[in-house]
């Protein structure tokens, strides 16, 4: 990640760039669980927890890459290209269709890679991105092997899914982002203006393991900012927004060309705060990364937790905004989404299913019906909300203990508020232990 140095931290590390590259053992890859038959939409389960160790994995191999070659991964060297052909490997075995993006910078062939997963509405793509080249100092595994790991296993358990999502998902690892975003600005100058628009948000990950980590997240997009704020906080993680490199990482040639973008980043060379050491734990007064583009950015130059935690927001992020499709409109005025979306077990974070309104005019009925079909062996145990375009929410059932199965009523909402185009949430949470179920329909009636 490109941001600016404070002068105690340049001399920190230039200090640290002449210091020999420390030696790990390389732990032992995380094989992948065998694809299940048949694909499942996002909607139908909740976001898969992404294992600590698989992404740890991916980084011990990222460090041996650099051991073998010169200590660095940078941009123009035989690590970053090594580095490159690893990630791909993982993606072509996992049935991604994947493409090698060449590019020229400062004298030297630079490479995106990039991952499409089969499926999903091409003209609404949702897209992942990270650096892959480390400074030439040292092996960049915070900066940024840890977004790169972080998304590459999140990839890997899209395949394990067999996800059929409704939008269709592109990850990205970009070439020479130290030297300026250079690989994902040449992607972005390089697609068409149609194309362009066909993404309807990138979410970027540079730096998620800091070792004395922060919680910050990209306030450019309101919609991708809420998506991570609420994954954080189900876990009551406070965030703060990203200011500290805002603007000097891949989103940046995204942003510019007018996509919506978003991300999370655990902090670089600024200095934690005593509040935000209260808040987050670690150490006030000393860098989120001490190691900063330095030669003792290694494999142990990370937060388990904080690599842990974000990468599990990623994959929260992509579940979410992947699904959302909607039936059209029937003649009497009303939509339907009719995909199954599990609702995991208390104390598991609520989930959220979508329906688009389009073609109405003015606001919504002050007498909305809203039926929902939903399994479940304990109704009692589910709260569920209705979520209209305001953001403003509606109860429509509390939890009880109602011990009879399954729901299947309409209910009756004053949403004369609304205006009746825009998306529609219901929301459902599990508040009991034990029982379980999913949603299996949901429907708004104007």
């Amino acid at each position: 990640m490109r941001t600016p140095h404070s002068p105690r931290a340049l001399a920190a590390a230039a200090a640290l760039a002449t210091a020999a590259l420390a030696v790990g053992v390389v732990a032992p890859t995380v094989q992948a669980a065998p694809a299940a038959p048949g694909r499942v939409s996002p909607a139908a389960v909740a976001a898969p927890d992404i294992p600590v160790a698989n992404v740890k994995a991916h980084l011990a191999q990222l460090q041996q890459i650099a051991n073998a070659n010169g200590g660095n991964r940078a941009h123009g060297r035989s690590g970053y290209k090594a580095s490159l052909d690893y990630v791909k490997g993982k993606l072509d075995a996992a049935g991604f269709t994947t493409s090698v993006q060449q590019f020229s910078s400062s004298g030297a062939t630079g490479y995106n890679l990039i991952a499409d997963w089969p499926g999903g509405d091409a003209s609404r793509t949702v897209m992942a991105g990270a650096h892959l080249d480390s400074v030439t100092a040292g092996p960049g595994i915070n900066d940024n092997g840890s977004g790169s790991a972080g998304i590459l296993e999140t990839a890997l358990a899209v395949s394990r899914a067999q996800l059929k999502p409704d939008k269709h998902l592109r990850f990205a690892w970009w070439g020479a982002e130290e030297l300026g975003m250079v690989g994902s600005r040449y992607y972005v100058n390089s697609l068409a203006t149609g194309d362009r628009s066909k993404i309807s948000g990138y979410l970027n990950f540079d730096m998620i393991g800091s070792p004395n980590p922060g919680y910050f997240v990209y306030d450019d997009d309101p919609t991708l900012e809420k998506v991570f704020k609420d994954y954080f906080a189900t876990l009551s993680i406070p965030t703060e927004i990203e200011t500290e490199g805002d603007g000097r990482s891949d989103h940046a040639p995204f942003k510019s060309a007018g996509i919506p973008v978003g991300g999370l980043f655990s902090g670089a060379d600024y200095t934690k705060t005593a509040a935000q050491a209260q808040k987050w734990g670690g150490s006030m007064g000393q860098e989120f990364d001490a190691c900063y583009h330095a030669s003792c950015d290694t494999s142990s130059n990370i937060n388990d937790s904080a690599l842990d935690h974000n990468s599990d927001a990623i994959a929260y992020a992509l579940w979410q905004l992947a699904a959302g499709g909607s039936t059209p409109p029937d003649p009497g005025g009303s939509f339907e989404n009719t995909t199954d979306l599990a609702v995991p077990d208390s104390p598991g974070p609520a989930v959220t299913s979508s329906i688009t309104v389009t073609g109405r005019t003015g606001n919504a009925s002050s007498a909305l019906k809203v039926g929902v079909k939903a399994v479940h062996t304990y109704s009692g145990d589910l709260v569920i909300d209705l979520v209209g375009p305001s953001g403003r929410s509606y109860r429509l059932h509390n939890s009880s203990s109602d011990s009879t199965p399954n729901i299947d009523t309409t209910y009756t909402v004053n949403a004369s508020s609304e205006t009746a185009n825009g998306t529609w949430k219901l929301k459902l949470q599990d508040k009991g232990p034990q029982d379980t179920g999913y949603l299996d329909s949901w429907k708004l009636t104007f």
